[in-house]
């Protein structure tokens, strides 16, 4: 039986007697195998860049992101799949979650949700799925049945599929046309993948989200350009974000983002001498690409960055 186990189940032998160690001592071990699950991530990047070329000519056409996931894998999807309307104003409607149980299961274990393979073929074919979505399935063993489900719903429906295990040759990566390992081994805690497997699950997603949302045009010059001002935190981040992609005064930089609403793409072309109707055309007519507006303006070279 040890023998079948995916290496996530399996034990670690340095870690057999982790509950004698003094707490330093554990801590110590947990950081380092945290620092090891991060490490590893980097064996993926060729086909984490692959999946990534592969996926922006979609979203570029109006694809739906979506993420299918159980247990400790679909909250991390979650958590980042949630970040992305308010750091980068992705659509609401472009960001679909899939997770074993459904919402109760983001606080809340849910009973043989992860082993329902029809739940999860349902929720594929409810989303009506084009050529233009792109579906990552995320699981630790590479076999939970609900997320290989997913993706093999979403092939068939002719969307990109991205499959991210910790366990190679799983079911998962030979079900997604594009198969991101990442091999975290055993767990400090045998089988608790929230852990390393978590760890570097969370890496990937962070990776794979920002650059797509970057290659979308939603970031320049490091900047999240395309975030949603809604608290004072993040409308102080605005303007100095405008003061520093062009240079002005504060006061230009506020007036800018009142004309604009908050629009940080607008507010920099407004702030480098724009018309509010010349700016948001060069956005329109560029894909609402910020450095190809200031391009198309004759900008780019009042564009600045401290």
């Amino acid at each position: 039986m040890t023998s079948s186990l995916p290496a996530t189940e399996s034990a670690d032998p340095a870690f057999l007697d982790y509950d004698t160690w003094p707490v330093a001592i554990q801590l110590t071990a947990l950081w380092q195998s945290q620092l090891a699950a991060a490490a590893v991530v980097s064996s993926a990047l060729p086909a984490l860049t692959e999946a990534v070329e592969d996926a922006l000519p979609r979203l570029k056409a109006g694809g739906r992101l979506v993420y299918a996931g159980a247990g400790s894998s679909g909250r991390l999807a979650a958590q980042d799949g949630a970040e992305l309307e308010p750091t980068y104003n992705w659509p609401p409607e472009r960001m679909c979650l899939l997770i074993a149980g459904g919402s109760k299961a983001l606080l809340n274990a849910v009973e043989n949700a992860e082993d329902d393979a029809v739940a999860g073929n349902a929720e594929v074919e409810a989303l009506a799925l084009t050529p233009n979505d792109v579906v990552v399935g995320i699981a630790a063993s590479g076999r939970t049945p609900y997320t290989i489900a997913c993706i093999k719903a979403a092939r068939r429906a002719g969307a990109l599929t991205v499959g991210i295990a910790n366990v190679p040759e799983t079911a998962l990566l030979l079900a997604a046309e594009h198969a991101v390992f990442v091999g975290t081994g055993a767990e400090p805690i045998a089988g608790s993948t929230r852990m390393k497997a978590g760890t570097a699950q969370k890496i990937v997603l962070n990776l794979l989200s920002t650059s797509l949302m970057t290659g979308l045009g939603r970031v320049y010059k490091a900047r999240m350009v395309d975030m949603r001002s809604r608290n004072v935190k993040l409308r102080e981040r605005a303007v100095r974000m405008v003061i520093n992609l062009t240079n002005c005064t504060e006061e230009s930089a506020r007036i800018a983002l009142e004309q604009t609403e908050g629009h940080v793409k607008s507010a920099v072309l407004i702030a480098l001498g724009a018309e509010k109707k010349a700016a948001e055309t060069a956005l329109s007519q560029s894909d609402d690409n910020l450095r190809n507006a200031l391009s198309r303006l004759g900008l780019a070279r009042t564009s600045l960055c401290t």
